[in-house]
C-alpha cells in the first residue's frame, strides 16, 4: 500500500469515529447542558471528544504524529471543570470503550502542536467546524488534512448530518451522514460517516449549468462572510441562483458533488486571517473534485505561513467555469482589497 493510501485510509478512520462521537453529542445537548450547567456546553465536550478520537487513531494507526488542532486540556484540568471531563471521557468512550481520564487528556494534547510552516509534515484538526450549526442541531463537519511542506496532500471531512440525498434540506439532519475523502493526484470518495465505512465511490464535480444562475453556499448567519458583498459579486458575475444555506467546511463537499456551484468567503474585518484548520480539508477536496479553489485574488491558498493563511485573504471556492468569473468580478467591484 502506497503511503498516500496509508494516510487516506488512517483519515478516514480518524474522521469516522469523530463523526460518530459528535452525532451522540449533538443528540443529547439538553442533557449534557443540564449536566455541566453550560448553554454552551455541548460543543466544548464535541470539540475535546473529537479532538482525543482523531489524535488516538493517527498515533495508533501511524505513530508518532505531530497534529495541529485548536484545543489543549488545560481547561478540561481545573477542578470547576470536572463535569465537562467526565462528559468529554464518556462521549469518548462511544468508540475508545477503554479510555481512562488521563488517555483522553494526554491523546487531547497530541493536537495541541504548532505548526511548523513551510517545512516538514503535519496534521491539521478543526474537531468541530461549525460551532453555530451544531448548536442548533444542524450542519457541522470534522475536518482533517495532512500538509507536507506547505502543501495539502490528504484531507477528510466529516459531515455526520450531510445527507447523500441533495433533496434532503440542510437544516434536516441525515442519520447517516457523509465522508469526503480526498488525496493530492487522487480524486475524492464519499461514502457514509458511519463505522462501517460503506463502499466508497468517486464523485467529480459536473460542468456548471448557467441556466440555473450560480447557485452559492451561504452561512446560514453572516458573521464570518460578508454576505452583501458576496450577492454583489455573484449578480456581477453573471446572476445568482438559488442560495445553499448552511454552515461549516461542509460548503466544500456541496461546491465539490455539484449541489452548489461557489463557496466565497468574503472577509468581514480588517487583518483578519484564515486560520489553515478551517480550510485545508475542504480545499482539496473540492480541488480533487475538479473545482479551483483561490482567495478573492485568485492567488492559491499558501498552507506554508504557520497556522494562518497569511498570505491571502478570504476564499473562493467553484465550479472551474465560475472561479475566474467570480475572481473578475471582485476584482471590477473593487473588493479585492477587502479584509487589507
Amino acid at each position: 500500500m502506497s503511503e498516500l493510501h496509508s494516510l487516506l485510509d488512517a483519515t478516514r478512520d480518524a474522521v469516522a469515529q469523530a463523526s460518530v462521537v459528535c452525532r451522540a453529542v449533538q443528540r443529547d445537548l439538553n442533557g449534557i447542558r443540564s449536566i455541566t450547567k453550560d448553554d454552551k456546553s455541548p460543543v466544548t465536550i464535541a470539540d475535546f471528544a473529537s479532538q482525543a478520537i482523531v489524535a488516538k487513531v493517527l498515533r495508533d494507526r501511524l505513530g508518532s504524529v505531530i497534529l495541529v488542532g485548536e484545543e489543549g486540556s488545560a481547561t478540561l484540568r481545573q477542578p470547576e471543570y470536572a463535569g465537562h471531563l467526565q462528559a468529554v471521557v464518556d462521549a469518548a468512550r462511544l468508540v475508545w470503550n477503554d479510555a481512562t481520564t488521563d488517555d483522553v487528556l494526554a491523546a487531547i494534547d497530541l493536537g495541541d502542536a504548532r505548526s511548523p510552516g513551510a517545512s516538514g509534515a503535519f496534521w491539521t484538526l478543526d474537531p468541530i467546524d461549525g460551532t453555530k450549526g451544531f448548536l442548533r442541531g444542524e450542519q457541522y463537519a470534522v475536518s482533517l488534512a495532512y500538509i507536507l511542506d506547505g502543501k495539502v496532500l490528504v484531507g477528510g471531512l466529516g459531515c455526520p448530518n450531510l445527507s447523500l440525498d441533495f433533496a434532503r434540506s440542510f437544516d434536516d439532519p441525515d442519520p447517516r451522514g457523509s465522508i469526503y475523502l480526498a488525496a493530492k493526484g487522487m480524486g475524492v470518495l464519499e461514502t457514509t460517516a458511519e463505522l462501517d465505512h460503506a463502499d466508497p465511490k468517486k464523485i467529480t464535480r459536473p460542468a456548471f449549468n448557467p441556466a440555473t444562475g450560480i447557485r452559492a453556499c451561504e452561512s446560514v448567519e453572516s458573521a464570518h462572510s460578508d454576505h452583501s458583498a458576496s450577492h454583489k459579486i455573484l449578480a456581477h458575475a453573471g446572476g445568482a441562483g438559488e442560495p445553499a444555506k448552511l454552515d461549516s467546511q461542509a460548503k466544500y463537499a456541496v461546491v465539490a458533488r455539484g449541489q452548489a456551484d461557489a463557496y466565497l468567503r468574503m472577509p468581514t474585518k480588517k487583518g483578519y486571517v484564515e486560520k489553515i484548520w478551517d480550510h485545508a480539508a475542504g480545499a482539496i477536496v473540492a480541488s480533487e473534485a475538479g473545482c479551483a479553489v483561490s482567495d478573492i485574488t485568485g492567488a492559491p491558498l499558501d498552507f506554508g505561513q504557520g497556522e494562518g493563511l497569511s498570505n491571502n485573504r478570504g476564499i473562493v471556492c467553484a465550479a472551474p467555469g465560475v472561479q475566474p468569473r467570480l475572481v473578475s468580478a471582485i476584482r471590477e467591484l473593487g473588493l479585492a482589497s477587502a479584509g487589507m
